[in-house]
C-alpha cells in the first residue's frame, strides 16, 4: 500500500487514542481528523487494489470530487434548515442538529466544510474497492428502461426534490435520500456519462453493488465515530425509532443506501458539465 494509506491508519488510531485519553481538543475536531484519515487510508487500499487513487492518479479529479461533496451536503443542509419547517430559528425543527460546535464563526465553517468534504471520496473510494474485492464479476441479464420509464422517473425526482422544500413536513426527509438519484441518475444515463443505470444495461451490476455496500459501510462509520465524539449530531424524527445502533435507528440505516447513489449522481452529472465528456471516471 501506498506511504498515504499508512499515514492514513495511523491518523485513525491516534485519533481514537486521543479521543479515549480525554483530549478535548481531537474530541471536539475528532469527525473531520478521522475521516480525512479513513480517506487516505482508503484511498491508499484502492491504488494497491486498483493501481487508482485520487491521490495517486486522479488528483484533478480528487479536487473536484472533494468540491462537490461540500456542495452537495450544504444542499442537504438547506434542506434541513429550520426555517423550511418551523417559520424560524427553531432547533426541535431540525431532522439533525449539531451539538457543542466551535464558537468561532470561522472555525466553525472550517470545520464544516472540512467535514464535507469527507463524505463523496469516502463513499466512492470505498465502492472502487468493495467492487474489486467483492462484486467484480457481478453480472444481471441486461435490460434497459423505455424512455417513457426514464421520463417518469425524472418526474418523479424532480417531485421530489421540491416537495421537501414547499411542504412542511418532516416525513418528507426520504425524498431528500432519493429525489436527487431519480431525477439525475436518468440523466447521465442519457448524455452518456458514467450511470449505473448504463452499467446494468449493459448486465455489469458490480457498480450499483459497491455503490450500496459502500453506503452501508461507511454509514455505520458515521454513525460509530459520530457516538464518541464531543462535537456530534442527533436526530429529530417523528418514526418511531425502535432500536437504535449508536444515534441512528436501525431502520435510518436503510438511508444510507440510496444515498450513496445519489452522490454517484450527483457527482457525475456535475462533472459532465464542468469537464464534459462521459469518460468513465478514474476511479468508479
Amino acid at each position: 500500500m501506498p506511504a498515504h494509506g499508512w499515514v492514513g491508519l495511523a491518523v485513525i488510531i491516534a485519533a481514537e487514542a486521543a479521543l479515549g485519553a480525554g483530549h478535548e481538543l481531537i474530541a471536539h475536531w475528532f469527525t473531520p481528523i478521522v475521516w480525512t484519515g479513513y480517506v487516505l487510508f482508503i484511498d491508499g487500499v484502492c491504488a494497491r487494489v486498483t493501481k487508482r487513487s485520487y491521490v495517486t492518479t486522479a488528483r484533478v479529479d480528487g479536487v473536484l470530487v472533494a468540491l462537490t461533496s461540500v456542495a452537495g451536503w450544504w444542499l442537504f443542509e438547506w434542506y434541513n434548515a429550520p426555517r423550511f419547517w418551523r417559520g424560524g430559528a427553531d432547533l426541535a425543527g431540525l431532522w439533525w442538529h449539531y451539538h457543542d460546535l466551535e464558537p468561532n464563526v470561522f472555525l466553525r465553517r472550517v470545520g464544516y466544510d472540512w467535514s464535507f468534504a469527507t463524505i463523496f471520496p469516502a463513499l466512492f473510494l470505498t465502492a472502487a474497492v468493495l467492487r474489486a474485492w467483492l462484486f467484480r464479476g457481478a453480472r444481471v441479464r441486461p435490460w434497459r428502461l423505455h424512455p417513457r420509464v426514464l421520463d417518469g422517473l425524472v418526474a418523479l425526482g424532480a417531485a421530489g426534490v421540491v416537495l421537501p422544500l414547499v411542504i412542511v413536513s418532516a416525513w418528507l426527509v426520504p425524498l431528500v435520500w432519493t429525489g436527487w438519484v431519480l431525477l439525475l441518475e436518468p440523466l447521465n444515463y442519457r448524455r452518456g456519462r458514467p450511470s449505473w443505470l448504463a452499467d446494468l444495461g449493459r448486465g455489469d451490476a458490480s457498480t450499483v453493488l459497491a455503490l450500496l455496500a459502500s453506503g452501508a459501510v461507511c454509514g455505520v462509520l458515521w454513525e460509530f465515530w459520530n457516538y464518541w465524539a464531543a462535537t456530534r449530531w442527533t436526530y429529530t424524527i417523528p418514526y418511531p425509532s425502535g432500536v437504535k445502533l449508536f444515534e441512528m435507528p436501525l431502520l435510518g440505516y436503510l438511508g444510507f443506501l440510496p444515498f450513496a447513489l445519489e452522490c454517484y449522481a450527483m457527482y457525475h452529472w456535475l462533472r459532465g458539465h464542468v469537464v464534459g465528456g462521459n469518460a468513465r471516471p478514474s476511479v468508479i
